[in-house]
């Protein structure tokens, strides 16, 4: 069975009179042929949700965090071309999903979402 950790990560900080807060929500495995993972991240308090820029990170122990793709306000941006066969995307007002198709050993790690304002 292959295990994908989800690092739950919340930050909170100040910007201007808005205060930011990201919460990840447990991961969803769906299991058929192949087995796809979907992760969430909810945010708080970003102001024009639609047009901020969420970040996906990957963490492998004993390596440094890897920004894998962004999500801006028209289109996703991929720093690891291996993950270009996935699908992120923004819902609503304040939900971003990250969701891995096939996964497989090549995947484990812990997964978290960020976000700054450019």
């Amino acid at each position: 069975m292959l295990l994908l950790p989800l690092l739950a990560l919340a930050a909170a900080w100040s910007y201007g009179q808005a205060q930011v807060l990201l919460k990840q929500r447990g991961v969803s495995v769906t299991r058929g042929n192949k087995t796809t993972v979907s992760m969430y991240c909810i945010a708080k308090g970003i102001p024009d949700f639609q047009y901020a820029y969420i970040h996906w990170y990957r963490h492998v122990p004993s390596k440094a965090p890897e920004r894998i793709l962004y999500i801006g306000p028209s289109a996703v941006s991929y720093d690891d071309n291996s993950y270009r066969n996935n699908s992120s995307s923004k819902k609503g007002t304040n939900v971003c999903t990250f969701i891995i198709n096939d996964i497989n050993s090549n995947d484990v790690g812990s997964y978290y979402c960020a976000y700054w304002h450019f």
